[in-house]
């Protein structure tokens, strides 16, 4: 019959298994979600492989609140990736985690408590609230005015992001993403404490201002030059959208792989399958796309340890 092709077979794991071992049986075991998460994987690879593709990273703000920071770094640091668009939220985890810590907590925990004790919880990560707001204050007045100063009167986000990751130390994702020329976009700019502190500024600096067309200049120049391209799209929101709107004036991505933990049933873009971006032109017919529902700060570690070893040396 045509639907009866490859068997599930179970999967065995030794004492001299490795996680390549893991991830080859994981695609033949008919393991519902496992299957997707081999999927994703080879197509990764294949992506990270081609030299003629340009590769986004997208994420979620709140991953860099947890030790998933230290994951993104490290891809952008050894450039698997040519550009980022994230939130405002990712630039806000950035600077705070490069001088100030973070802490583990419970989803669980009373926030009137918390409040009470000048706590924020985002999820089970604690997060005092000297920190976050009053620190990114202090840090970004100071940075805005020393480029001010310098002459810059008009910025787009991924000049700001350029220039605030030469100030931040090795432990930054922005740090590693100028450091090798890579661009970060942030299209929600003003959706988070750098955002904020940015208008704040403009209130004494009435001259100084923040140019998304310019970013659209950039990004147009990315997807109508490159031969393919693909995306690892970590969470969905304004982050994910922004990746696959871009791609498809160019006819859609070549490569994609989305992880989600939200459903399709209520329409939302960040429940959307990646197969749905087909039917607008944002993945191509053709592409190697996947879809792998679950949490990331979970799968994203076994992804990018499999990733490592199979993707060419010199990357």
């Amino acid at each position: 019959m045509k639907y009866l092709g490859r068997r599930v077979k179970d999967i065995n794991i030794s004492n001299n298994s490795n996680i390549d071992d893991i991830f080859n049986q994981m695609s033949n075991s008919g393991g519902f979600v496992s299957r997707h998460m081999s999927d994703g994987l080879h197509i990764l690879c294949d992506m990270i492989n081609d030299k003629q593709c340009f590769k986004f990273i997208s994420f979620v703000g709140a991953v860099i609140s947890t030790g998933l920071r230290g994951i993104i770094k490290d891809m952008i640091k050894m450039k698997m990736f040519d550009a980022v668009i994230t939130t405002c939220g990712a630039l806000d985890h950035d600077i705070a985690r490069t001088y100030a810590n973070y802490y583990e907590g419970d989803f669980r925990l009373n926030d009137v408590n918390l409040a009470s004790s000048k706590i924020h919880r985002l999820g089970n990560v604690l997060i005092p609230t000297a920190n976050y707001g009053p620190l990114i204050e202090n840090k970004m007045q100071k940075f805005l005015t020393d480029i001010y100063k310098d002459g810059m009167k008009e910025i787009a986000t991924y000049e700001l992001c350029d220039m605030l990751g030469r100030t931040l130390k090795s432990s930054s994702f922005l740090y590693w993403a100028s450091k090798n020329n890579i661009p970060v976009f942030v299209p929600g700019i003003m959706d988070g404490a750098v955002g904020s502190q940015t208008w704040l500024f403009s209130q004494t600096h009435r001259d100084f201002k923040i140019n998304l067309a310019k970013d659209s200049d950039r990004l147009s120049e990315i997807v109508f030059s490159v031969k393919r391209s693909g995306a690892l799209m970590i969470g969905g929101g304004i982050s994910k959208h922004h990746t696959l709107w871009w791609n498809q004036f160019r006819n859609g991505l070549d490569y994609a792989v989305y992880i989600t933990t939200a459903p399709e049933y209520d329409g939302s873009l960040s429940g959307a399958l990646v197969r749905e971006a087909i039917s607008w032109g944002k993945v191509k017919r053709r592409a190697k796309q996947t879809t792998i529902h679950g949490e990331a700060t979970t799968l994203i570690p076994f992804l990018f340890s499999a990733i490592r070893k199979k993707v060419d040396s010199q990357v």
